[in-house]
């Protein structure tokens, strides 16, 4: 089995696109109006509209109602990616801080309220464990 993506469900796929294409700096592709995806290397963040939904169950998805779920990217350097998100992102969290894990870590909100973690690994286990 491999992980392969997220799906966040939002009323307005076009903003939420747009703060991650800024975010990320990867370009979306887009299905269609209700739907599009942020292609990593290793990953996918999908965003689908609201009108998906029905699609697999209606009521199944709510948007903007997101209180356990931290969407994860790996960086090159979460310090300076702090200062280029600086003026852009509305909800820092946190400024980056050095995590017991190893990774020095960035957490703010996207525009529907999700959690967002740009993190660095920065102890010798840390880099080994994300170099694999």
């Amino acid at each position: 089995m491999n992980f392969v993506s997220v799906r966040v469900i939002t009323g307005d796929v076009a903003r939420l696109v747009d703060f991650y294409e800024r975010a990320t700096g990867v370009a979306a592709d887009w299905a269609n109006e209700d739907f599009a995806e942020i292609r990593t290397a290793s990953a996918i963040l999908a965003i689908g509209s609201t009108r998906t939904v029905p699609l697999f169950a209606p009521g199944s998805a709510r948007p903007a109602d997101n209180h356990s779920v931290i969407i994860e990217f790996l960086v090159d350097n979460v310090d300076r990616t702090y200062k280029n998100l600086t003026g852009f992102v509305e909800d820092f969290v946190n400024e980056p801080t050095t995590m017991p894990w190893g990774n020095r870590a960035l957490l703010f909100r996207d525009p529907d309220g999700n959690l967002v973690n740009f993190f660095t690994p920065v102890t010798p286990d840390a880099i080994e464990k994300f170099s694999r």
